[in-house]
């Protein structure tokens, strides 16, 4: 039998080991090797395969510069994932290499890890920073991306994926399908239910904005140009994160405690004060495990039940 051309084959297999990360990861691994790239270039030093000690030595360089441990973290997992991907992947990763690990923990154990916390966008927060409607397509759409995003505990990720097709109105409110999460990234996707509420609608602030706005198909959340120009295209996820700052600023709040997060963190934190069930909770958030709502639950019972209550 006459031998086969493997090569088209072989380029499709690196193109499904490729998409086993998501795009959003292989964006930042992408930026982050590129750093390193120029950080070798710079100095002489060969990056594909990158030595040992030139790894050690950007990741100490990136330390001194002030970057946070986890985006160091980050850095050394894009350089381990290209290598192992790269033509030259018969060569071990400098990665794995004792000596990086431990620049990796003496990093971590010197500048620490606690992660900066920004401040949720709890219930009355979030109600106090959605936009009156006040005749602009821009407002209707804050409005509603703000309070669906904080019922339904959604990523800006999320939020930004979503298709007219994803959102059915029920009687009791919507069920809105996730058709790919942080967490699911084989694509099974999920239902989310959000409910109506009585001081502020998130189903009636979408509806009124996909009606505003003659949403037929396509993108929810989208861009509106000066003049009420909705565009076809969709919110970038950088988008999220600055109407949800623009909106905590003008409800007299610091928006530089704001960010992306802060409407899935904030819908966590009312419903845990509330003593809603850890797994219903989960339910809408769609963590796969309690103790990552642990958390949550803790900072808003520190003072129930003190140990220390009628001491003094």
């Amino acid at each position: 039998m006459p031998a086969q051309n493997v090569e088209p084959d072989l380029a499709r297999a690196t193109d499904y080991a490729r998409a086993e990360k998501a795009p959003a990861t292989r964006k930042a691994y992408l930026k982050d090797f590129e750093l390193f790239g120029v950080w070798c270039q710079d100095r002489g030093l060969d990056v594909l395969p990158a030595s040992v000690e030139a790894v050690a030595a950007f990741l100490a360089h990136e330390a001194d510069r002030g970057v946070k441990p986890s985006t160091i973290g980050r850095r050394c997992a894009a350089i381990r994932y290209v290598h192992s991907l790269g033509k030259k992947s018969s060569n071990p990763s400098p990665t794995a290499d004792e000596r990086v690990k431990a620049v990796v923990r003496g990093i971590r154990r010197t500048h620490g890890v606690a992660a900066r916390r920004v401040l949720p966008a709890t219930a009355d927060r979030v109600i106090a920073m959605a936009p009156r409607p006040d005749g602009t397509l821009a407002a209707l759409r804050d409005r509603a991306l703000l309070l669906l995003g904080f019922a339904g505990a959604f990523r800006r990720s999320e939020l930004v994926g979503l298709d007219l097709a994803d959102i059915q109105e029920v009687s009791e409110g919507l069920r809105v399908t996730i058709r790919r999460g942080k967490t699911d990234q084989e694509g099974a996707g999920a239902v989310v239910a959000i409910v109506r509420g009585d001081v502020a609608c998130p189903v009636t602030a979408l509806m009124e904005w996909l009606r505003a706005a003659n949403i037929t198909e396509g993108p929810v959340f989208r861009s509106v140009r000066r003049g009420d120009h909705v565009q076809q295209a969709r919110l970038t996820d950088r988008s999220v994160a600055n109407i949800i700052k623009s909106h905590a600023e003008r409800a007299g709040l610091d928006p530089a405690e704001f960010s992306g997060h802060s409407l899935r963190a904030g819908f966590l934190t009312s419903a845990a004060k509330r003593g809603a069930s850890m797994f219903k909770m989960m339910a809408t958030s769609r963590h796969r495990s309690p103790a990552s709502l642990v958390g949550y639950v803790r900072d808003q019972e520190l003072f129930v039940d003190h140990a220390g209550s009628g001491l003094l």
